[in-house]
């Protein structure tokens, strides 16, 4: 049984709690293939990781602390970047107007290395809290677009092949991208928003994903969860209710209060 959560927002579509709750009700691991997070609006998370010379988000160490077994956020979420805020500067070395990624985090089997963003300057913090000596630095585009080639996309490979061999998964994308690994093909999708979640057959979904005209996201082709979702006709479409701050911070309860979705989505496999 594989699952794919993904969201039709880019930002707080709600995804990492219905995934969470999720991996709640099924006691099936859940990740999150990649991630990031910003230096400013999450910077108490931000400092938690990097004091420990570590680079991770709210959103893997949520799912790597509800997925069954002793779980490290790095072990589920290969890639992270961290982000920037950079008002007034236009856009920077990914196009993206007022913010720049500052490092990539990059896990695999071999271990850990970072890629840092030459164009911009590093907070100090970042500087000395992270082992940065041997990191890879780019200052262009198809420096960065190569460095993924070689880097990025071998770890969410690996990810992938991982995932392939557990046979269950909980699998949840980032930002308002239709799937996280471009071969990933899963039983069902859940496709969640305020106050929405729609339901899809994983394999016409995948198949969607693959006829869908490609987008450019973060130094890549990555296809849309809007471009995908106007090729299919979803399984079911539900509303979600509205949960409390303390509701949302517990797995149990999003497990309890979304279980008529959870029961569409695993009908759906």
């Amino acid at each position: 049984m594989r699952l794919l959560v993904a969201g039709d927002d880019e930002v707080d579509a709600g995804k990492t709690t219905f995934t969470a709750g999720l991996v709640e009700r099924t006691g099936v691991r859940g990740f999150k293939p990649r991630a990031g997070n910003g230096y400013w609006y999450d910077h108490d998370d931000y400092r938690r990781a990097v004091e420990t010379g570590r680079l991770y988000g709210t959103d893997a160490k949520r799912l790597a602390a509800v997925s069954p077994g002793d779980v490290r956020p790095e072990s589920i979420n290969p890639v992270h970047r961290l982000w920037l805020p950079t008002p007034g500067r236009g856009k920077g070395l990914l196009g993206r107007e007022g913010r720049a990624f500052l490092v990539d985090r990059v896990t695999d089997d071999d271990g850990t290395g970072h890629v840092v963003n030459g164009t911009v300057e590093l907070p100090a913090s970042a500087r000395e809290g992270l082992p940065l000596a041997d990191a890879a630095t780019v200052e262009s585009l198809p420096e960065l677009n190569e460095l993924m080639a070689r880097r990025h996309a071998p770890a969410l490979e690996a990810l992938a092949a991982r995932i392939d061999r557990r046979g269950a998964a909980v699998v949840e994308s980032y930002a308002d991208i239709a799937r996280p690994l471009s071969e990933f093909v899963p039983d069902a999708v859940a496709v969640v928003g305020p106050r929405r979640c729609r339901i899809y057959d994983g394999r016409r979904y995948a198949r969607a994903c693959d006829v869908t005209g490609n987008s450019p996201h973060e130094g890549q082709l990555e296809e849309r969860v809007a471009d995908v979702v106007d090729l299919l006709e979803p399984v079911a479409d539900l509303t979600l209710p509205a949960l409390s701050g303390e509701e949302r911070a517990d797995s149990a309860a999003v497990a309890d209060e979304y279980g008529t979705a959870y029961e569409e989505l695993l009908a759906a496999v």
